[in-house]
């Protein structure tokens, strides 16, 4: 039976990962959760799955009163590093933002496998993260639909030689909005994703294609390849999740409905292949699968956030914390939706430069952007 340490456990991948454990409770354990503040779902979770500890980063009046027993509690900012305890066999990192790096670094320095859902810590780290796992003999399994697809089209091996990546793209809810409407849109619009149903910031950063253009940088480190091997292309079906060239010209491609549970689920139980409750595609009903050209015009976030990448040292960070505190902005509805590519961009401009490659630097690199972002805004 594999021990699962869940640290993000009540965010959407965090629930469906519980859902995983649910309809094969005879391979998998929780032995640890750990989530922000949403206090209720947590209980909730814990009361059902009786882990050893449990980690809220808030302590609200009264919590204390509904403890369950044989549960050791933790609070506070950090408090998911204590859940990543010896017990557990893999550490799912489902946390949302630059946090999820701390709990990466942490899990390899304990020597845990890791089910990675957190894109950031690739983005701001990716080299010190892949350099420290290397070292420590540490496996990373994609849980992202677009890395798992690339990983599974690479026969998981990341090993494996390949000629191009190409990453498929939804292209978000504002695929067929003109550079004018863009203007008006507010954070409600962008949370109608066509395709999928995710957590606030990721559907945000899918309108603004920063997601995709993140989706560039962790391709680079985990398939140890540059920036050139690497293409988007909009598919509006969320059919193909992603796709590789091979050395002979051979185009190999994962296809099925959009359901986050597969990859969370292959990322478990990999090399094994357990069922799902994913719907087998029905060909036949689909009609037709499309493809189409990135607009860079329209989604200029994607090219600025894909020279961070480029530009290295603590620009990606600077690049992903300016974007984090610009979408709680907007989902604040403190700014504008363009106002998004203001704040990265203004902050790229302003920041001088990082050369050390440790957590010490990125941090300081994340709140430097933050706090440009906030004078920005005057917020």
């Amino acid at each position: 039976m594999k021990k699962i340490a869940l640290i993000g456990s009540t965010g959407s991948i965090g629930k469906q990962t519980l859902s995983v454990v649910r309809r094969h409770s005879d391979k998998f354990k929780i032995v640890s959760l750990a989530a922000g503040n949403n206090v209720g779902e947590f209980l909730s979770q814990v009361k059902e799955f009786s882990p050893k500890v449990a980690s809220l980063a808030v302590e609200p009046q009264g919590v204390k009163d509904s403890m369950i027993k044989d549960t050791e509690f933790f609070f506070g900012e950090d408090a998911f590093k204590n859940a990543i305890i010896d017990d557990a066999d893999i550490v799912v990192v489902a946390l949302v933002g630059f946090k999820g790096i701390v709990a990466v670094l942490d899990a390899i320095e304990k020597g845990k496998d890791i089910a990675l859902a957190n894109k950031e810590s690739l983005v701001v780290g990716g080299e010190l993260v892949m350099q420290k796992a290397k070292e420590k003999g540490i496996n990373i399994y994609p849980v992202d639909s677009e890395h798992s697809a690339v990983w599974q089209a690479l026969g998981c091996d990341y090993n494996t030689p390949f000629n191009k990546i190409i990453l498929t793209c939804s292209g978000g809810a504002f695929r067929d909005f003109d550079k004018e409407r863009l203007k008006t849109v507010i954070a409600k619009d962008a949370l109608l994703h066509p395709n999928w149903k995710m957590g606030a910031k990721i559907t945000i950063d899918c309108a603004t294609v920063v997601n995709k253009a993140f989706e560039v940088m962790e391709a680079k480190w985990l398939y140890n390849t540059s920036f050139d091997k690497i293409d988007v292309i909009i598919h509006r079906e969320s059919i193909i999740h992603s796709m590789v060239e091979m050395k002979d010209g051979a185009v190999l491609a994962q296809m099925s409905y959009p359901d986050m549970e597969l990859p969370i689920q292959l990322a478990l139980t990999y090399p094994e292949r357990l069922n799902t409750d994913v719907k087998s595609l029905d060909f036949s009903a689909l009609k037709k699968l499309t493809f189409e050209e990135l607009d860079r015009d329209r989604f200029p976030c994607f090219d600025l956030v894909v020279t961070a990448g480029k530009q290295g040292e603590g620009f990606p960070a600077v690049a992903n914390g300016a974007n984090e505190e610009a979408v709680g902005l907007l989902l604040k509805g403190a700014i504008g939706f363009n106002d998004i590519y203001k704040a990265i961009y203004g902050a790229m401009q302003a920041f001088e430069g990082e050369h050390h490659l440790n957590l010490e630097s990125l941090t300081e690199a994340d709140a430097f952007a933050r706090r440009y972002v906030k004078e920005l805004f005057g917020v």
